[in-house]
């Protein structure tokens, strides 16, 4: 018996190792797992696609308060990223020149109003939710608003503001998402 429970502990010990290689090397090799509901829920894979309106993206948060607050507060995890974040993300959704609107209503982007963005005032642990300083801003060269298209309780944009595009670490594209 002691024989049979050495083997099985063995054996789930090189299969557990072999389940962390095998995730190694996908993460090296571009694929990521969104498991949130700011973009489609699935598998992705990280391209050197450029950095476009309309693109899924994965990115690094700023080192700042608004983010500290989120860390602490469970809206993200913690990470590799600068200040200790984990990669968020989104889809660009406003870019060089766009004119953006922030207001009770929702994001509006070069007057159309965006789905799924009208801010939440608290979470549902009723903490009153950040709200970015500007109501009206056009973005400059190297700043782009990150949102989601797909959930009205993503944390994004709405409450955060632009992103520089330094923060960017690649375009992901959709492998199997649903």
């Amino acid at each position: 018996m002691n024989r049979l429970l050495r083997r099985l502990a063995t054996g789930a010990a090189i299969a557990g190792v072999s389940v962390l290689v095998l995730g190694a090397l996908a993460c090296a090799s571009g694929a990521r797992i969104n498991s949130t509901k700011s973009i489609p829920v699935g598998l992705y894979w990280l391209t050197s696609e450029p950095v476009e309106k309309g693109a899924y993206v994965m990115f690094c948060p700023p080192p700042i308060g608004v983010f500290d607050e989120a860390k602490a507060r469970g809206y993200l995890g913690a990470g590799f990223c600068p200040g200790g974040y984990g990669y968020l993300m989104k889809r660009v959704l406003a870019a060089k020149g766009d004119a953006v609107i922030i207001t009770d209503e929702g994001v509006r982007v070069n007057d159309e109003l965006l789905p799924y963005s009208t801010p939440i005032r608290a979470d549902r642990n009723g903490r009153p939710l950040p709200r970015f300083p500007a109501e009206r801003f056009t973005l400059g060269g190297s700043e782009l608003l990150l949102m989601s298209d797909v959930s009205g309780t993503s944390f994004d944009g709405r409450y955060f503001g632009p992103i520089h595009r330094s923060q960017i670490k690649g375009v992901i594209r959709g492998v199997l998402t649903w």
